[in-house]
C-alpha cells in the first residue's frame, strides 16, 4: 500500500459525506478550528448542506469531485451499503481518485463488512486508499460539543494522518487494527441498550408507584447509577419525549454486529440475546423511527400487550 501523503504544502484537504444530525456540526466544528485547507462537502440533498456551506466548505456535485480535491473523506452515514452505492460509476469516490486517499467510516457496521471493504478498495486502488473504521459515541450533543468518543481502528500512522481533523470532533482512539473501532462501538452499544432499557423500566415502575420521576432520576444521577448518558436523556425520560435524535432502530441493527462478535469470539451473551430481542420486537411494533427513548413507552406498553392476549 502507498503510503498517503497531505496536499501540497502539508495542507490537509478534508472531504465530507454524510452531513446529517451528526455529520454536520462535526462538519461546522472542523470548519470552526481551521485546520483544513479546504473542507468540501457533498450530499444527495443539496439543501441540507447549507450550513457547512455558509461556514466555509465547498459543495461538490458527485463523490468524484469530492474524491479529486481531498486527501481525507470522513463518511458519517448509516452503514456500509449507503457508502458502497457512492464509490463505483463514472461519478463514484473512485473515479475521482488522483492520489493516495485515506477513507474515514464513521457509520457503526460490521467489523468483517468494513475490512472486506477495505480490501476491495485497496485492490481496485492499487494500494492508493487506506481506510480507518472510527465509529462514534456521544450522540448529536457530542457532536455539537465536540467532544465524541471516537473509536478508530486501523494503522497507526493512518490515525496520525486524520487526527488534526478528528480532534476537533472528539478524542480518537486507536484500538487495534482495522475493524476493532466497530467491535469497540458494538461494545459500546450493548451497555447503552442495557442501560436505556434499564432506566425504562425503572421510571415505569416509580410513576405507577406515585414517585415523582424527575425527582427519582435527580437521586439516581448523584449515585452509581449516574453517568452521562443518564443525564443526556434524563429530560426526555421525565416528558416522554421520544421525538427522533438517536433513533431506536438503528440498535438492532448495532445489536445484531455484537452478536455477530460475540459468536465469532464464543462468548455466550444472554444479556445481549435479550436486548437483541427486545429491541427487535420493539420495532416490529413500529417504534423504531422514534428516539432510543421510546424503550420508556415500549415497556410501559408491555403489560397492555399481555391483557389483550389474554381476552383475545
Amino acid at each position: 500500500m502507498q503510503k498517503a501523503q497531505a496536499s501540497p504544502g502539508g495542507a490537509l484537504r478534508v472531504g465530507m459525506i454524510g452531513l446529517g444530525s451528526m455529520g454536520m456540526p462535526m462538519a461546522r466544528n472542523l470548519l470552526a478550528a481551521g485546520v483544513a485547507s479546504r473542507v468540501s462537502v457533498f450530499g444527495r440533498s443539496p439543501e441540507k448542506l447549507a450550513p457547512a456551506l455558509a461556514a466555509g466548505a465547498e459543495r461538490c456535485d458527485t463523490p468524484k469531485a469530492l474524491a479529486a480535491q481531498s486527501d481525507v473523506v470522513i463518511t458519517v452515514l448509516p452503514d456500509l451499503p449507503q457508502l458502497e452505492a457512492l464509490i463505483d460509476g463514472n461519478d463514484g469516490l473512485l473515479a475521482g481518485l488522483a492520489g493516495p486517499l485515506l477513507l474515514v467510516i464513521c457509520s457503526t457496521s460490521s467489523p468483517e463488512g468494513v475490512r472486506a471493504l477495505a480490501e476491495r478498495l485497496d485492490e481496485r486502488s492499487r494500494g492508493q486508499i487506506h481506510v480507518l473504521d472510527a465509529p462514534l459515541s456521544g450522540g448529536t450533543d457530542g457532536a455539537e460539543a465536540g467532544t465524541l468518543s471516537i473509536m478508530v481502528g486501523g494503522l497507526d500512522e493512518d490515525l496520525d494522518r486524520a487526527r488534526f481533523a478528528l480532534e476537533t470532533m472528539g478524542t480518537p482512539v486507536l484500538l487495534g487494527p482495522l475493524g476493532a473501532g466497530e467491535v469497540a462501538k458494538a461494545c459500546n452499544q450493548m451497555v447503552v441498550a442495557a442501560t436505556m432499557v434499564a432506566l425504562s423500566e425503572a421510571t415505569t415502575i416509580a410513576e405507577r408507584a406515585g414517585l415523582d420521576v424527575e425527582k427519582l432520576l435527580t437521586c439516581l444521577g448523584g449515585g452509581y447509577a449516574g453517568g452521562r448518558f443518564l443525564e443526556s436523556r434524563k429530560q426526555r425520560l421525565i416528558d416522554k419525549d421520544y421525538a427522533p435524535s438517536g433513533i431506536a432502530r438503528y440498535m438492532i441493527k448495532d445489536l445484531g454486529f455484537a452478536h455477530e462478535e460475540a459468536a465469532q469470539q464464543q462468548v455466550v451473551t444472554p444479556q445481549l440475546s435479550t436486548l437483541l430481542s427486545l429491541y427487535q420486537d420493539l420495532g416490529a411494533r413500529g417504534l423504531g423511527d422514534l428516539d432510543l427513548t421510546v424503550t420508556q413507552r415500549y415497556i410501559a406498553e408491555l403489560d397492555q400487550k399481555s391483557d389483550r392476549d389474554r381476552h383475545d
